[in-house]
């Protein structure tokens, strides 16, 4: 079910969610599979690989930078590394499209090489925020230009980077790993300070690659990363597991609609990205993790999701990093459930895709839900006497694929249907959303304009 342009989506509420649905793989390591190999020496074999959008975006650029990336009879990728000093010059600008983790992460790439490229994307990639990625790849030697720190980026790189120890004022993988690519050529030690840990595939490939990669937990909460630079990366087999924030739609879908059992296969549960689960569960969520097991470095396992009565929790701000994709499909959850939810620590949330906190409050203040929300905190009001979300409106996914696929689950339980438009970018992270929410028995309608 592919989406045009003019395309919107409705969801209506329908029958119990029974079944089985296999979500794509996971956005985040699609990416790094791609970078890692590409930066290694010899082939890496991709298995499971997220053919979204954004994903494919991050495999044109890199074809333009000079690697050589194949899809295989069998479906795989393989990808026949340059090293870390091999790449090129793109003959033209580099358009990743919508892809905020594409762009910030090559922009690592080609800080730490001797080459230049401009990088590009599409309107709503455009309108985000890169100071805080070119500032310090600019400390490390690369030469930047940018629209008033927005792109179009121009990043004259440097083999020579200077080692860097860096100081996140929030936890960002985006932030952390864009440094760590451009330290991986560096003399001596490049080192990330965060308040939390966010999710730290970066560290975790750079380590199943070869790289000297440290990670120290204080006592204070924050997580501090030490590269070894001047590293060697080599080629490896990586099978890509599932991804646990497209999951969380099928999760919160199948706890909210009454009478519903649902599987949901092979999904990572690396503990820094299990905070939605986490959150879920003490709210009184009926989550079962089945036949965990390890693969490709990362820890997977079966998903058994069964309808549940929620409640409303506060949820702390030292959680936020391990699920900051996941607090608007949170929202509808608190939606859904008895009692306020009280979430803090997301100011991240308003440099994404888009505003997400006001954009998620301001469509369920729509449907008739209470939320308040401030800088930095949500707090949802849920069904605390009983009474019912009406929905029965049309809402602006503004080009925000996460907003759009939440609004679609909140209105398999509304009392009239929601209809989303600016639903395109779906296809960005979870291609075929609609159709595999239909076999679960979801009603979701595609309607073209």
């Amino acid at each position: 079910m592919s989406l045009s342009k003019n395309d919107v989506l409705r969801s209506q509420k329908g029958a119990a969610l029974r079944g089985t649905i296999y979500v794509p793989g996971d956005k985040s390591i699609s990416h790094r599979s791609l970078i890692f190999g590409s930066l290694a020496i010899g082939s890496s074999q991709i298995s499971g690989l997220l053919e979204s959008a954004d994903v494919l975006a991050t495999k044109d650029a890199l074809i333009a930078l000079g690697v050589e990336i194949i899809k295989t009879q069998n479906g795989d990728w393989q990808v026949n590394g340059v090293g870390l000093n091999g790449m090129v010059s793109p003959l033209k600008p580099l358009d990743l499209g919508n892809s905020g983790t594409g762009v910030r992460l090559l922009m690592g790439v080609v800080a730490g090489q001797d080459i230049t490229a401009t990088f590009t994307g599409d309107a709503s990639l455009s309108t985000r925020p890169m100071a805080r990625i070119t500032d310090p790849l600019s400390t490390m030697g690369a030469s930047i230009s940018t629209r008033d720190g927005q792109l179009p980026v121009t990043i004259k790189g440097t083999s020579t980077p200077l080692a860097h120890q860096h100081r996140s004022e929030v936890a960002s993988a985006q932030v952390k790993s864009a440094i760590l690519l451009s330290g991986l050529n560096g003399r001596g030690t490049t080192q990330i300070t965060e308040p939390y840990a966010s999710r730290d595939h970066t560290e975790s490939m750079l380590r199943y690659f070869g790289a000297n990669v440290q990670q120290t937990f204080v006592d204070n909460g924050s997580h501090i990363i030490s590269l070894q630079g001047e590293a060697v990366l080599h080629g490896r087999q990586i099978n890509v597991p599932r991804d646990p924030s497209s999951a969380a739609f099928a999760i919160v879908a199948a706890l909210i609609t009454p009478d519903s059992d649902v599987m949901i296969p092979g999904i990572s549960i690396n503990p820094l990205r299990t905070g939605l689960l986490d959150t879920l569960v003490e709210m009184g969520g009926s989550i079962e993790r089945v036949n965990e097991r390890n693969e490709g470095g990362e820890v997977i396992a079966d998903l058994r999701v069964k309808s549940s009565q929620l409640y409303g929790i506060e949820v702390p701000a030292s959680r936020a990093a391990s699920m900051i994709d996941e607090y608007p499909i949170l929202s509808v959850a608190a939606a859904a459930a008895s009692g306020k939810t009280d979430m803090h620590g997301v100011a991240e949330l308003r440099v994404k895709e888009t505003d997400r906190i006001k954009v998620m409050a301001d469509g369920l203040r729509q449907c008739g839900v209470d939320v308040a929300y401030s800088d930095d905190s949500i707090q949802v009001n849920g069904q605390v006497t009983g009474n019912k979300i009406m929905g029965g409106v049309t809402l602006s996914a503004q080009h925000d694929h996460r907003i759009g696929m939440s609004f679609l689950t909140l209105g398999l339980i509304t009392e009239h249907p929601i209809t989303v438009s600016g639903c395109t970018t779906i296809e960005t992270s979870f291609p075929n959303f609609a159709a595999n929410m239909t076999q679960l028995g979801a009603s979701i309608i595609v309607d073209a304009i």
